[in-house]
């Protein structure tokens, strides 16, 4: 049986501001990397006695093609992590990130780890109404959702279940308005940026990418 996973994506800023991004299967699951990713453990996993990860980590910082990823990653004697060690694409902006690769369907939350690994978490929230509506029959899950960040209190997400069950309800409403002919395709994508800048507020951040490929019957 193949079990689903909580999957994030991590953005680790460069020496040259480019970003590395890496794969987490299970990253999403309560934002568990916020406290995970350090300089001595900059994948997620224990501190390793010989310094592998952090040597490993460095020098992926600093390549540039995908043949000396793979030489780099192949000859590193590692053990497991909560994070991929080998780079899903390297010396990128978040901006390809959030538009060209982050699925905000299917990755739960996305990290960016700056260079004194200070970590940022975000859960991703998806914006297509595919299954709220009947209106809607199709929708870009990469670069089209929002980014969110959530008030950490003594090392806990504060209000994080809430707030994600409050977007699923948002949806199942406009979705409802959709099919009784309330808002058009645009008007319903519009409605739920405006709700989410007034439930996010002035204490979190909120990144919102679009997309234009929604396809209604």
């Amino acid at each position: 049986m193949t079990h689903m996973g909580h999957r994030a994506l991590v953005a680790y800023e460069r020496p040259d501001s480019l970003y590395n991004l890496h794969y987490s299967h299970w990253g999403g699951c309560n934002l568990r990397l916020k406290h995970a990713i350090s300089r001595v453990t900059p994948f997620g996993g224990s501190p390793s006695a010989d310094g592998t990860p952090d040597v490993l980590f460095d020098a992926l910082t600093e390549t540039y093609d995908d043949q000396t990823v793979s030489r780099l990653v192949g000859k590193a004697t590692l053990s497991e992590a909560q994070i991929d060690h080998d780079p899903w694409a390297t010396a990128i902006t978040t901006e390809e990130i959030i538009t060209e690769h982050l699925d905000y369907l299917h990755h739960e939350a996305f990290y960016i780890v700056d260079r004194d690994f200070e970590v940022t978490a975000y859960r991703t929230l998806w914006f297509g109404l595919q299954y709220d509506c009947e209106t809607v029959t199709d929708a870009s899950t990469v670069g089209n959702g929002a980014l969110r960040t959530v008030r950490w209190y003594e090392g806990e997400p504060v209000g994080d279940g809430y707030a994600l069950g409050e977007f699923r309800a948002l949806k199942a409403v406009v979705g409802d308005m959709l099919d009784r002919g309330v808002f058009t395709s645009q008007e319903a994508i519009q409605y739920i940026e405006e709700k989410l800048a007034t439930s996010v507020g002035n204490q979190q951040e909120l990144i919102i990418r679009t997309t234009s490929e929604t396809k209604t019957a």
